[in-house]
């Protein structure tokens, strides 16, 4: 596990863009594990003006993301299809018949995590994974607790997940309290992650991911398993470092 610090956001998410460029331009029909959130999102803007330099393409790129709310369909403004629409999708030459979002509607939804992993799967390897990390210790939406899913799956949200997440939606009361999200197996399995922090609530976090401990708790720390891990941080993320 590598841990790249940065004085301000702008700057680690520049670095975290060039990583996935890196990927992109040696392999062009690369799957990408995308992430939503604040953490990604400057990372996502500077893939953009890459893109629009034209150093890197996205024509023959394949993504599928971590998680989505329960009950959300890709048209509400808080689902995680329409974050990746409006902060990548629109913005880059990726066929959106290739990027993938866990179905949130799903009639059966065990049944949607199943075919989710098959649909994984059928790509081969994730080239590359990105990773946001919850000021808990989450990441997707593994919650801590005494044991962890390795499949796709429905998680119940934590109440400090639920108060953090507030601040996109009107009410806490409109925040879902469930989630479709790959499970830690499958991040696990990806070729390479970048997980990108910043803030001061995430320091905590991120000290007990530098830490000796591994534990399903903070499910963050089972990263330490992977041999090909970049944590990229701004100084507030680092503090406690």
């Amino acid at each position: 596990m590598e841990f790249k610090i940065f004085d301000t956001y702008e700057e680690a998410s520049k670095y975290s863009a060039d990583l996935v460029a890196d990927v992109l331009k040696e392999k062009k029909d690369a799957v990408l594990g995308l992430a939503t959130g604040s953490s990604p999102e400057g990372m996502y803007k500077e893939l953009i003006a890459l893109y629009k330099k034209g150093e890197i393409d996205f024509s023959e790129v394949k993504s599928v993301n971590l998680d989505e709310y329960v009950g959300l369909d890709g048209s509400h403004h808080q689902s995680y299809r329409y974050f990746m629409d409006v902060n990548l999708f629109n913005h880059v030459n990726i066929d959106k018949k290739n990027t993938h979002v866990p179905n949130g509607i799903a009639e059966d939804l065990l049944e949607g995590a199943k075919a989710y992993d098959e649909l994984i799967d059928s790509m081969g390897s994730v080239d590359v994974q990105v990773l946001g990390i919850g000021p808990n210790g989450h990441i997707g939406f593994n919650e801590p607790g005494e044991e962890l899913l390795v499949h796709t799956h429905v998680a119940d949200l934590k109440e400090e997940t639920i108060e953090a997440n507030a601040r996109f939606f009107e009410s806490k009361e409109e925040v879902p309290t469930k989630a479709v999200t790959m499970g830690v197996g499958a991040i696990l399995k990806s070729k390479k992650i970048i997980l990108i922090a910043s803030g001061k609530n995430k320091a905590w976090a991120v000290q007990q991911m530098a830490s000796d401990v591994i534990t399903t708790k903070i499910p963050a720390t089972l990263l330490k398993l992977h041999p090909n891990v970049t944590v990229v941080l701004d100084q507030e993320a680092a503090s406690l470092l």
